[in-house]
């Protein structure tokens, strides 16, 4: 595997655990998730032009 392929699984663990699921965090919204949501984005577009 790839440092990339390590690096978008680890991503999107991160995307699924920051999901506001739980009663102290619902009123963080959806900034948490979306943050790293656009940071997986990114790195999916990066891995599929090839410069990661």
């Amino acid at each position: 595997m790839s440092i990339g392929t390590i690096l978008l699984i680890i991503l999107i663990l991160i995307l699924i655990g920051a999901f506001p699921s739980w009663p102290y965090s619902r009123g963080w919204g959806y900034y948490p998730s979306g943050i790293i949501g656009i940071v997986v984005i990114v790195v999916i577009l990066m891995l599929l032009t090839g410069r990661l």
